[in-house]
């Protein structure tokens, strides 16, 4: 791996200007959304007005359109690495499908018991591990690029298998099994089921048959260094005007109940932070070096907020409280795991001495 010389407090400004101001421009899409709600009250009859089955045309294709650049840029051929990174494929399935979703699911009823809508929302978020950003704040926290690609292909394929079977374990038969009231969660789990089928499935199959039809027809280069690049920009249109639309049917709840927003924000911020400790721990116990431990944890720490969305969406519709809840998502993991960048090269620093693979104290890992 090679680094380039650059003060670590420039982290920030090699974000992009669409990644760098995320939060900005979720608070102007809901700003918009409630603006617009108050201006055309009538506005959740036009977007209802078509839809496909239980989701309105128009939000059904912002959905899709926020997954699909996302899973046309996933390196889907790296897959055929696992075979000699049996232990690392391990560790990552125990910290992104075991600890993660119980971690969540733990804080979701510690800090929401009394919200049973805003705990499913944040429970969702919990099972919806990362595939996109992560390959960023990997890249500046001087992960290994190879083993995050790999995990980001294998969490993509591994989410169409567990997610239903998880949401079910998490969402009725762990609270049914310590007696505690599931009825609220109004939708069944075949409703999860499609909401998953559709707006992962679809995308999922529409991103490899992109990536490897315009590989074969255009190189590997330029897909992943001209085109990836470019169609991955435009899916925050699609994130920003589910975010407006939501927004616009929640407006008069979220400028009624401001609070709301920020004790969702504080369970996410708690998992954000003990999830990616508690990984680095685990990964440095078991002797990865610093550039695979950052990796682990950093995929582990991450969420896919998308999938999240749009499962909620899907299955509880756009105006519900576990919409709303996943939207914040978002809004808290980019500056956090901006934060959480610096505390991984602190961490190199201080438990990885000796280690080649560790950035030096003035420079930030961008490449192999």
């Amino acid at each position: 791996m090679t680094t380039q010389a650059a003060p670590t407090g420039t982290i920030f400004q090699r974000l992009s200007l669409l990644d760098r101001f995320l939060p900005l421009w979720i608070f102007i899409a809901m700003a918009a959304g409630v603006i617009l709600g108050a201006i055309f009250p009538d506005i959740q009859d036009t977007f209802d007005s078509l839809q496909i089955d239980t989701v309105s045309f128009p939000i059904a294709i912002g959905l899709l359109w926020m997954m699909y650049p996302v899973l046309a840029k996933v390196k889907y051929e790296e897959l055929g690495n696992l075979r000699g990174q049996g232990r690392l494929f391990g560790v990552s399935i125990l910290q992104n499908w075991i600890i993660g979703p119980a971690l969540m699911f733990a804080l979701a009823w510690l800090f929401l018991a009394d919200y049973p809508e805003y705990r499913t929302g944040l429970i969702i978020v919990g099972l919806a591990r990362c595939i996109a950003m992560v390959l960023i704040w990997n890249m500046l926290a001087g992960g290994n690029n190879e083993d995050c690609a790999v995990l980001v292909a294998l969490n993509s394929v591994f989410q169409i298998i567990m997610y239903s079977p998880l949401a079910y374990f998490y969402l009725k038969f762990l609270p049914d099994l310590f007696g505690a009231d599931t009825a609220e969660v109004g939708v069944t789990m075949g409703d999860i089921a499609k909401s998953v089928l559709v707006f992962l499935g679809i995308p999922l199959a529409a991103g490899i048959i992109t990536r490897f039809a315009l590989i074969r027809r255009r190189g590997r280069e330029w897909y992943d260094g001209e085109f990836a690049p470019r169609l991955g920009r435009t899916a925050i249109i699609g994130l920003l005007f589910t975010i407006v639309v939501m927004f616009s049917m929640q407006g008069e709840k979220i400028v009624d109940n401001p609070v709301d927003v920020l004790r969702i924000s504080i369970p996410l911020l708690v998992y954000f932070a003990l999830m990616f400790v508690l990984s680095f721990y685990l990964s440095h116990r078991l002797g990865f070096r610093y550039d695979e431990s950052a990796t682990l944890s950093f995929t582990a720490a991450s969420n896919n907020f998308e999938l999240a969305i749009a499962v909620a969406v899907g299955a509880f519709g756009i105006a519900s409280e576990e919409a709303l809840a996943t939207v914040v998502g978002p809004l808290i993991e980019v500056p956090a795991l901006i934060g959480l960048v610096y505390v991984a090269l602190w961490l190199g620093r201080k438990y990885f001495k000796g280690d080649p693979t560790v950035p030096q104290t003035e420079t930030v890992a961008v490449g192999d």
